[in-house]
């Protein structure tokens, strides 16, 4: 497999070469050129601290590809000049003769030309059961053998193979997030909104003959009051709080934007063997023969089946014999391993009375064919077999008086939380589609017993525009169809949640904006995975979306004020331009508020708030309508208050300059509180972090504007009276948020 790493160098400069990034640089830039050093370091260090998190996350991909390559098998038995020879798996060629021994992984596509193996292909095919293959089957890089021994030819190796195509896969799989979209739609409206009043305000200022030295400055304090610089990392903290939370529930997320995705997840793709299933063989049905019972059934199988070997057949039915006794119990004298040949196993038993007897324990044709014949077993193995069990045929006797004691049917139960769990996601809005590489009618008798509608998808290549309403099972499916179909899914705007354990599962998992890997999956789906579970059980997943929606509220309230707050700011700076002729905020009186402002509010990522019982979507175009209202609402207020200070105060520019610094802060936290609930603003009581964050930006706003620090002093009663009237303004607001809120559907 070949090394697709790209240079670190380049990969760190694609992270600041984007939409976020450029405001950013672009702050930067004017910083340094007006002499502002401080300023620009803080916003340099937002930046990088952007890019390295968006590194570490990217490095999840390659590691997947190197947990896939250590599934490969390192060396191969090959037959060169002759003579049996081990070689690395690297040095394999196309026409190559291997030897597949008990114990080997299958290191490259092959077709067997001689011999009989036990296959466990279920790496890459997720059949719950092993095959037998003989002589012209075609098997898998990866594959495991669990028993015998045979030659094959290689028909491909490297990215050839079918391991080597879900590799490839694994490594494109790329979708953009849910979260990275919100963040990029919100810097292009408040950049084209902002910008458009950015070009007003310095156009206005020309008008009015203003020197250069103050356009300048007044033009950066614009551009950063349209920044919104702390949106990536409120995004980051919140799903990192999430994170932790989910952490002591058994959930781990890998990356921490699969935090807020679960909150948008309304498709789940469930794999079978392994996830929705327990991936181990059981005893589903006894049916004992007339003069026979279940017990004699069982305990005879046993008898025939291997002690300590691999076969997952011998090991479910020993399983299910431990335990149970007859009083006529027989001793094993002999016994013969199963043979793929004659595809059943024998032993040789002797009873209490010292008399021998020969059981046979293998499939219903052969068995039965031994036996007496028997019309109602052949029915009721038809009848076991169309429901999709493996079913095997158990006969006993002396030569002479040989009968069929009974069939045994084996299947792949489902986990015991697999019902409860598609139960609890239909409730919460999220459809769950299970994707399994078995046979269609093994599916659907898991899907039947843990509640989704038998709806199969016919066999064949999974349609482009295929809908989850339409199907709940889609089975005999490999890796690069389940690749497809979650791609299908995400193309009809479903955000798409993938379950899975095995390396079969891997590109799907990568490319679904939420990928789950169980706690028994294999290392290859755990690096592929968004989150693992670390606890038996599936509980886990329905902890993530209930944990994600809160998360996204959190990160919603934060948008919504980041929102309203851009747009008054630069509205704020005309208004006043034309109430006073002058700039009323300076660059610095401008990062300051960025600092008290932004960086306190992130403190909303710790707040009480109400997850919402449906999937949650991103609807930019209606928050910014929301910030807009909100946004006239707070530009009203900042503009009375102004007004109060001009003309009925009779106050100068620097004081002015205060003035308008102390009611943006005020402002800005009487609109927090009012849009933090969906319903009344007392409705919830805030998180303490929230409450010390705010309490920290009122302090820190009134000593500085109290005394006169970086700034012109202003009275104690005009800073008090300007903090009363916010708090009397956070009231009204809330008014006009409710009937806002409800005709935008803001939930």
């Amino acid at each position: 497999m070949p090394d697709t790493a790209l240079h670190p160098l380049r990969r760190t400069l694609g992270k600041l070469w984007a939409p976020v990034p450029w405001m950013l640089e672009a702050a930067i830039v004017l910083e340094l050129v007006l002499g502002k050093y401080v300023e620009g370091a803080i916003i340099a260090g937002l930046l990088i601290f952007n890019a390295a998190l968006s590194l570490f996350q990217e490095s999840r991909a390659q590691a997947t590809l190197a947990a896939l390559k250590s599934r490969l098998a390192l060396s191969a038995t090959v037959r060169r000049d002759g003579k049996w020879v081990t070689v690395p798996a690297a040095g394999l060629v196309p026409g190559d003769i291997v030897k597949l021994s008990l114990g080997g992984v299958v290191a490259a596509d092959v077709r067997l030309t001689a011999g009989e193996v036990l296959l466990d292909q279920s790496m890459l095919t997720g059949e719950s059961i092993p095959i037998e293959a003989a002589a012209g089957l075609q098997t898998y890089a990866g594959a495991l053998v669990r028993r015998g021994e045979a030659v094959a030819e290689v028909t491909a190796t490297g990215v050839r193979t079918k391991f080597g195509r879900t590799a490839e896969l694994v490594r494109t799989a790329h979708v953009v997030g849910s979260q990275q979209k919100a963040v990029l739609r919100v810097v292009r409206n408040l950049a084209v909104f902002n910008g458009a009043v950015i070009v007003g305000l310095v156009a206005y200022a020309f008008l009015l003959h203003m020197p250069i030295a103050e356009i300048i400055p007044l033009g950066l304090t614009a551009v950063l009051a349209s920044i919104p610089v702390a949106l990536p990392a409120t995004f980051t903290l919140a799903s990192a709080l999430g994170a932790r939370a989910l952490a002591k529930r058994g959930v781990l997320p890998t990356r921490l934007s699969a935090v807020d995705e679960a909150a948008t997840m309304d498709v789940l793709c469930a794999d079978k063997t392994g996830t929705l299933t327990r991936n181990e063989l059981s005893v589903a049905t006894l049916h004992p023969m007339p003069g026979f019972d279940a017990a004699h059934l069982v305990v005879f199988a046993a008898l025939a089946s291997s002690d300590g070997g691999q076969d997952p057949v011998d090991i479910a039915i020993r399983a299910s014999a431990r335990g149970k006794s007859i009083t006529d119990a027989p001793r094993l004298v002999t016994f013969t391993a199963f043979d793929p040949a004659t595809k059943r196993s024998e032993a040789t038993v002797a009873g209490p009375g010292g008399a021998t007897q020969r059981i046979v324990k293998g499939a219903f044709a052969v068995v039965s064919a031994l036996a007496q014949p028997s019309p109602d077993a052949a029915v009721a193995a038809s009848e076991l077999e169309a429901q999709g069990f493996r079913v095997l045929a158990v006969a006993a006797g002396p030569a002479a008086a040989f009968k069929l004691v009974g069939l045994i049917a084996l299947s792949d139960p489902p986990r015991a939380d697999s019902g409860a769990l598609v139960a609890e996601l239909h409730v919460l809005g999220v459809r769950t589609v299970m994707v399994t590489g078995d046979a269609p009618q093994t599916a659907a008798i898991v899907a039947k017993a843990i509640g989704l509608k038998v709806a199969v998808c016919p066999p064949g290549s999974i349609p482009d525009t295929v809908h989850p309403e339409t199907f709940s099972v889609f089975a005999g499916v490999l890796p690069e169809d389940k690749y497809k179909l979650v791609k299908a899914f995400q193309s009809g705007h479903h955000t798409v949640g993938m379950c899975g354990d095995g390396a079969n599962d891997a590109p799907a998992l990568r490319q679904a904006q939420i990928g789950i890997a169980v706690s028994s999956a294999t290392d290859v789906a755990k690096s592929a995975a968004g989150m693992v579970l670390t606890e038996p059980g599936l509980a886990g997943i329905v902890a993530a979306v209930k944990e994600g929606r809160v998360t996204f509220q959190r990160i919603q309230t934060y948008t919504l004020n980041s929102i309203t707050k851009k747009i008054v700011t630069v509205l704020f700076l005309i208004v006043g331009l034309i109430m006073t002729g002058q700039a009323i905020l300076t660059p610095l009186l401008m990062v300051i508020l960025l600092v008290a402002g932004d960086f306190l509010a992130m403190s909303l990522t710790t707040d009480n708030v109400r997850a919402s019982p449906m999937p949650n979507a991103w609807h930019i175009g209606t928050l910014t309508m929301a910030g807009v209202v909100m946004g006239v609402c707070l530009l009203i207020f900042c503009g009375a208050v102004l007004a109060v200070g001009k003309f009925s105060m009779h106050l100068q520019i620097p004081a002015l300059q205060t003035l308008a610094f102390v009611t943006l802060v005020f402002g800005s936290q009487a609109v927090l509180y009012a849009i933090r609930d969906r319903r009344y603003l007392w409705g919830l009581r805030p998180s303490l972090w929230l409450v010390i964050s705010s309490v920290a930006d009122i302090l820190i706003a009134s000593i500085l504007a109290l005394g006169g620090f970086g700034m012109t002093v202003l009275p104690v009663a005009l800073v008090a009276g300007t903090l009363a009237a916010a708090a009397a303004f956070a009231f009204l607001l809330d008014v006009v948020k409710l009937p806002v809120f409800s005709r935008l559907r803001i939930a």
